[in-house]
């Protein structure tokens, strides 16, 4: 059963669009001067761990004053003071997905899986906030403190993963909780559900989503998403994955999942490393 499709009118898409390009702009930090450029996020996780101010000069990481237009599209700028890194494609990718569930009608509420500093869950808050939403909810699962460390007697292909041990990807609670509000989105359609995914992601089998969102990176964390998730994502609704092009643990994750459910919907590319397909049955 459908969910009331919510229709824009003229008025409301032109200020809706208008608020959500200037919200983009500050998640992504544009509005300031300074971020750091991953040239080649597979092999950055080590230098991650050092102080940025050990950086420029490396080729990996760079501390840049202007950022290249492309390279934030891409999601290659990592912002200091923004609360997204995932880059102004995947974003506009959001959006479209949002609104396309939204305007037909697709029952379900919205996750995301990984939420770092929370720019991606904030977005979608806002997009349910610019056009009137009041009856569907935004969900953000993260452990709000940095990854789990790998299990490869159960997950092989996390073997050597380090992304545990990076400080910069533990954000607490307490500040994504506060960057919500700091936009003025902190309210009774946001959910956090903070532990490992293995633990909090059963918890939500009754509930029904017209988009999902995974950024795990990791095979397991990618895994338990699909397999906690997906069946529950409303035909019509969206699976979007982050790190499909850049991280083989999440690549591999996703093609497997595909591969013993009999999804086969077409991946389709956001950008280098975004992919999302549209649930047909």
């Amino acid at each position: 059963m459908s969910a009331a499709p919510h229709r824009l009118t003229e008025t409301e898409g032109i200020d809706a669009s208008a608020y959500l390009d200037l919200l983009k702009r500050h998640l992504l930090g544009l509005h300031t001067d300074v971020y750091v450029r991953v040239e080649r996020p597979r092999r950055v996780l080590r230098l991650l761990k050092q102080a940025v101010s050990t950086a420029p000069g490396r080729r990996e990481i760079e501390v840049v004053k202007r950022a290249d237009p492309a390279a934030v599209a891409e999601g290659r700028f990592w912002p200091f003071v923004g609360e997204t890194m995932i880059g102004l494609k995947r974003l506009d990718n959001l959006q479209r997905c949002m609104e396309d569930v939204l305007d037909t009608g697709v029952p379900g509420d919205f996750i995301e899986t990984g939420v770092w500093r929370g720019g991606s869950a904030i977005f979608m808050r806002a997009v349910l906030k610019a056009h009137g939403v009041t009856d569907r909810r935004v969900w953000a699962a993260d452990s709000f403190e940095g990854l789990p460390p790998p299990n490869p007697e159960s997950y092989p292909v996390d073997a050597g993963d380090e992304h545990h041990t990076i400080d910069t990807l533990a954000v607490s609670l307490e500040r994504v909780r506060s960057n919500f509000a700091s936009y003025g989105l902190l309210d009774d359609q946001v959910r956090f559900l903070k532990g490992w995914f293995r633990d909090t992601l059963p918890t939500t089998s009754n509930e029904r989503w017209a988009v999902v969102r995974l950024d795990g990176d990791l095979y397991e964390s990618t895994m338990q998403g699909l397999e906690h998730l997906y069946p529950r994502l409303s035909v019509g609704g969206y699976l979007i994955v982050d790190d499909y092009g850049d991280l083989l643990s999440c690549r591999r994750a996703v093609d497997d999942y595909r591969a013993a459910h009999g999804v086969n919907e077409p991946i389709q590319e956001i950008d280098h490393t975004g992919i999302f397909w549209r649930r047909e049955s």
